[in-house]
């Protein structure tokens, strides 16, 4: 299940860290961006992020969000799920924004903070931290129950 991508990948970012101290928590994550049923991770190169870019055009796509909060004691795993459509993009509008922004280091190859998400968003349906990368909102509820 995609879902369970981002989960086990920002638990085993958290258990690359070995040693918490008793008072220390750990919170890492990872998301991943799923185009009909297809994983869209973080491009290879300029080529294949225009062609990310492309096929998401137009269309909606998911954006799932794993976290995992650590401490010596204890592990909680939690996902979050966010729809996103993009417009249209034309060939020039991706040419400048992967040119200028480099998204390489980004699942599905946009920051939706970025160029592309202020002009390509159609809407969202979720958190627009969870796009960012962090659903703030989630895990500040698992803390409180931490």
């Amino acid at each position: 299940m995609p879902e369970e991508i981002p989960e086990f990948l920002a638990r085993k970012k958290s258990l690359a860290y070995r040693y918490l101290k008793e008072d220390e928590l750990l919170i890492t994550s990872d998301t991943i961006v799923v185009l009909e049923n297809e994983i869209l991770e973080k491009p290879n190169d300029y080529d294949h992020a225009i062609e990310m870019l492309r096929k998401m055009s137009g269309k909606s796509h998911l954006v799932y969000t794993g976290v995992c909060l650590r401490s010596r004691d204890k592990q909680e795993l939690i996902t979050d799920k966010t729809e996103v459509r993009f417009k249209e993009f034309c060939a020039e509008e991706l040419e400048y924004y992967v040119s200028n922004y480099k998204p390489f280091d980004k699942a599905g190859a946009y920051g939706v903070q970025e160029w592309a998400g202020m002009i390509g968003v159609n809407y969202i349906r979720g958190s627009f931290y969870n796009v960012m990368g962090l659903p703030i909102h989630v895990v500040y509820q698992k803390l409180k129950e931490f």
